[in-house]
């Protein structure tokens, strides 16, 4: 049964590969535990992936946890970014010591927006202030998605996150400036859509924010 498990994970139909890891959920062998981490590198299909996500935390933390620490090492990005995501599916905080801020300020920025997640999901209670003065260092980077994606981490860390933000809201770097005012207006507004603050942190930056308030 493992090595027919083992076949149909690395079938070259996606279908097939997506019902085998169902399968190994549904019943899960801790010998299969390396082949599941192992594909997530590779699977190339999201629903897949995240089925194999599913099928490593139905099996004991204490079989899934070292090793998806381990690919967080991988020179391959999937590697990482899916070990990452599963860990925070895990929710086992002996892996937060493994969230570096290599990771959290990776190059590729899938992998640095899935560590970001993960790490505010696993912070433990007194560790948020230093969580937050590395994302901070992060304000500015990458497309909208990515943009977005650190502000909302950002805000999961609630209040505390306040002086970072004030910090970097008079950084030299524009973007950056930008970045951190649009965040502070999602921390103070949750339901604030992130493209209206960002043109909010614009308007401010251009007109001064006496100018931009008389204008409300």
């Amino acid at each position: 049964m493992t090595m027919q498990a083992v076949q149909a994970l690395e079938h070259r139909s996606s279908s097939v590969r997506l019902k085998a890891a169902l399968a190994v959920g549904t019943a899960p062998d801790p010998s299969l535990v390396d082949t599941l981490v192992t594909r997530c590198a590779v699977e190339p299909d999201f629903f897949v992936r995240d089925m194999l996500t599913w099928a490593l935390t139905r099996h004991p933390a204490a079989a899934t946890v070292p090793r998806l620490i381990g690919e967080l090492r991988s020179e391959r990005a999937q590697a990482r970014s899916q070990a990452l995501h599963t860990l925070s599916k895990i929710g086992d905080r002996q892996a937060w010591p493994a969230i570096t801020r290599e990771l959290l300020t990776d190059a590729d920025d899938t992998v640095a927006r899935t560590a970001w997640r993960t790490a505010v999901a696993l912070v433990p209670s007194g560790a948020e202030g230093e969580l937050a003065g590395v994302l901070v260092t992060q304000l500015g980077r990458g497309d909208r998605e990515t943009q977005l994606s650190l502000s909302r981490s950002l805000v999961a860390l609630g209040e505390m996150i306040e002086p970072a933000l004030r910090a970097a809201a008079s950084s030299p770097v524009p973007l950056v400036r930008q970045h951190a005012a649009a965040t502070e207006r999602l921390l103070r507004d949750p339901d604030a859509g992130f493209a209206l603050a960002v043109e909010e942190a614009k308007r401010v930056r251009a007109l001064g924010p006496a100018a931009a308030a008389q204008e409300e």
